[in-house]
């Protein structure tokens, strides 16, 4: 497999991180209308554990040639991505529960870009363009601003705000380890290793730290949902993006979650944010702007 280089590919990729942020959107509104008294603990794992079973269904629907395909994947890298996702989705989840939704959010979402950034010109020799790094700096500011918007006020809790960064440093890594892989193995293939060893780890987890865990019949077709599409299928489209795009832009168009959470909020749930907060949707919609025509000029350019 290799990877697209052309406009066109790249344009692709944008639209399928985009689709795959929206997704991810969706997670806190679904979750508000599950039955009370899961664990946020459990729900982090119970949502792997799905994912894994949807991708295992998908590698042996692909059949063959997806199976093949994983005498290329890299195990270390594989192993390593696993142990990011499953460590983002419990230190998100503890950050959150110490300093609150908006600041945890903020803090988790807005540093992934800018971990990303930095890794991709450690890592890979590719400082992102000035373009870009005004995008993502715009779009983090606005992000903060959305996510702060009436966010209950706690007391500061600096292992909260560890733990926060920790989710943002553990999304960004799974992101720029994935792209690597999946520029070599089918992306259903990486995604079952990836998501089912993640699972494993956060099921064990989530056990020692909360015990058993009970679901009731109506919170099923919640999890069913968070797991298969806002995590199966979101992350197939991330996956596949990441074949187009650089793994910076694909982190960064993660700003697009909290505007789709924005516009739930507003719809479903019937919130009335202040102007500061519409003020920050448009430092985000921006900031998108700016790193989109930085990708397809640089793609464009090569």
């Amino acid at each position: 497999m290799h990877n697209t280089n052309s406009l066109h590919g790249a344009s692709t990729g944008v639209l399928m991180a985009l689709a795959a942020a929206v997704l991810w959107g969706t997670t806190g509104t679904a979750q508000s209308l599950a039955p009370a008294g899961l664990s946020p603990l459990w729900v982090g794992a119970l949502r792997l554990a799905i994912a894994g079973v949807f991708f295992a269904l998908l590698v042996a629907w692909a059949g063959r040639g997806a199976w093949q395909s994983l005498a290329r994947l890299s195990w270390p890298h594989a192993l390593l991505a696993a142990v990011c996702v499953a460590a983002y989705n419990l230190s998100f989840f503890a950050g959150v529960k110490a300093v609150g939704v908006g600041l945890g959010t903020a803090v988790a979402i807005g540093s992934g870009p800018i971990w990303a950034g930095l890794m991709q010109t450690v890592l890979q020799r590719r400082w992102p363009t000035p373009v870009w790094w005004a995008g993502t700096l715009l779009g983090v500011a606005g992000g903060t601003l959305m996510a702060l918007d009436g966010a209950q006020r706690m007391p500061f809790n600096a292992a909260g705000i560890a733990l926060c960064l920790l989710a943002g440093l553990a999304y960004s890594s799974y992101a720029l380890l994935n792209q690597q892989m999946v520029r070599q193995v089918h992306p259903g293939a990486v995604n079952l290793v990836v998501f089912g060893g993640a699972a494993v780890l956060a099921v064990a987890a989530a056990a020692v730290l909360t015990g058993p865990w009970t679901l009731s019949a109506g919170a099923w077709g919640v999890m069913l949902y968070l797991g298969v599409v806002a995590t199966g299928v979101a992350y197939l489209l991330f996956s596949n993006a990441l074949r187009r795009i650089s793994g910076a832009t694909g982190v960064t168009l993660a700003l697009a979650e909290p505007v789709t959470a924005f516009g739930l909020a507003i719809v479903v749930v019937h919130e009335t944010p202040s102007v500061l907060a519409f003020l920050g949707l448009a430092g985000v919609l921006a900031g998108l702007g700016l790193v989109i025509w930085s990708e397809l000029r640089s793609t464009r350019r090569a």
